[in-house]
């Protein structure tokens, strides 16, 4: 599996500054991370950890633009292309090469207002107690 809160919170409270992990492991990101060409073992992914144990504030990457790639890929991950079909087709017909990032919007308040817990962070939180606004 892919680098989880209990691997980022250690590395984060070695840093002051956040900073970048690029070119993540094959076997632990998402069929669709692209792999680097010229470094199978990687993909063309990064994140960008915010310091002091905050973990990830950014993650992005480029995407398999290539449908038999891509198609291969599910199948190495042990997974049925078939669940994935209108995301296959999107390269079936073809695509360009591309990238894209997510911003966790609440990790990256977490962060610069030194919050405890991401909830906090939430104008509308829901939780096992309380699932309407």
């Amino acid at each position: 599996d892919d680098f989880g809160w209990q691997q980022e919170g250690p590395l984060t409270e070695e840093f002051e500054t956040p900073f970048w992990v690029v070119g993540y492991p094959s076997g632990i990101k998402p069929f669709y991370h692209m792999p680097n060409p010229d470094r199978p073992e990687v993909t063309l992914s990064s994140d960008l950890l915010a310091p002091e144990g905050y973990g990830e504030i950014i993650g992005g990457g480029q995407r398999v633009h290539n449908y038999e790639q891509l198609y291969q890929r599910t199948i190495d991950d042990g997974l049925d292309p078939s669940n994935y079909a209108w995301y296959m087709d999107l390269r079936k017909w073809g695509t360009v090469p591309h990238s894209g990032f997510g911003l966790g919007v609440e990790r990256v308040l977490m962060w610069m207002l030194k919050l405890d817990h991401i909830r906090d962070t939430v104008p509308f939180p829901r939780d096992m107690r309380r699932v309407y606004p």
